[in-house]
């Protein structure tokens, strides 16, 4: 028998058992139960994607983040990334079920100009290029502090009005703490406090947002 043979299974399989595992996992986890369903699914999916159950305790949601998102995406059917890792990360078969297109300029030559320009990071120049797209928007930030500080500026000069953050970069440098900025506003979202999160959370969460569209 081959490992394929022995271990393998089909992906919708492989997706079932995975949910049924992590529910497990979280079983007597107070902070979990306390969550609606539609919030305990996303939960559930960011655990699955980060293979690691601890993760739960520190995720948030917070301003009726869930809601707001799903607003956003059956109106406005945007959803903003910092970097192509999460952009890719995405589902195309649900964004294009659900006419949902996604916009990341980390790339793109008039960010490395602005960095250049204004002597900041690519990221903080991307998130500042696609400032005009943010309103009413659903902004996934999913690798650099940096980002997620440069979204919460343009917040709090009253530049942008996003509809829900997705606040999940991950490192050490000013990680924890551009979180700790996010939790502390207004702007309905969803991150994970501390120095974990990435590409695959954030990916996870709009996945998760995008399956709770379709019931």
């Amino acid at each position: 028998m081959t490992l394929v043979e022995k271990y393998a299974l089909l992906p919708d399989e492989i997706d079932r058992q995975s949910l049924v595992m992590v529910a497990e996992s979280l079983e007597g986890d107070a902070s979990a139960g306390r969550l609606s369903d539609a919030e305990r699914y996303v939960l559930h999916r960011i655990v699955r994607a980060e293979g690691d159950p601890a993760i739960a305790a520190d995720v948030r949601f917070a301003n009726g983040a869930v809601d707001a998102a799903l607003k956003s995406l059956e109106d406005t059917k945007r959803v903003i990334t910092d970097v192509r890792m999460v952009q890719v990360g995405i589902s195309r078969a649900a964004l294009s079920r659900n006419d949902v297109a996604t916009d990341c300029l980390i790339d793109a030559p008039q960010v490395a100009e602005r960095a250049r320009r204004e002597g900041t990071t690519r990221s903080v120049a991307a998130v500042r290029e696609l400032a005009p797209q943010m309103d009413a928007a659903v902004v996934a930030i999913g690798n650099a502090p940096t980002a997620l500080l440069a979204l919460l500026d343009l917040i709090d000069a009253g530049q942008v009005s996003p509809a829900m953050v997705i606040g999940m970069p991950v490192g050490f440098v000013a990680c924890p703490e551009s979180k700790a900025e996010l939790a502390s506003r207004d702007v309905p979202h969803i991150t994970i406090l501390g120095r974990r999160g990435g590409s695959s959370a954030a990916a996870a969460t709009v996945n998760a947002l995008l399956d709770l569209m379709e019931g």
